[in-house]
């Protein structure tokens, strides 16, 4: 059985982007990200899977990144991204679930992949 998680397993500050779609003179859209809020965070690295193992290959991680729920994290979807505050590091989002318990919310993301 897995441990509960607790506030203790909030080992990184991650930020939350959201792109701002802006239209140019040409007309054509162009983003830039724009940090919306940072929270405590903890990281759960998959290792295994067909799928895991693929991405890998091509470069890109894929892990949970987990946060408290609250109206905060709660605003958040898959296009928006996460950004760890201390690395620089950015994860797409490609799935948001809340737990069980509805304490916690699970970012499925993914590294190394364009921004988009």
């Amino acid at each position: 059985m897995a441990k509960p998680r607790t506030t203790g397993d909030l080992l990184h500050r991650v930020a939350f982007d959201v792109r701002e779609e802006i239209e140019n003179i040409d007309g054509n859209t162009e983003g830039n990200w724009r940090e919306q809020f940072q929270l405590r965070a903890g990281y759960v690295h998959l290792r295994g899977g067909e799928t895991v193992l693929a991405g890998r290959l091509q470069g890109q991680h894929s892990q949970v990144i987990f946060v408290r729920a609250s109206a905060l994290s709660r605003r958040v979807t898959t296009d928006w991204r996460v950004r760890d505050v201390l690395t620089g590091q950015s994860f797409n989002v490609r799935d948001v679930t809340p737990t069980d318990d509805r304490l916690w919310l699970d970012f499925l993301c993914q590294s190394g992949v364009a921004d988009g």
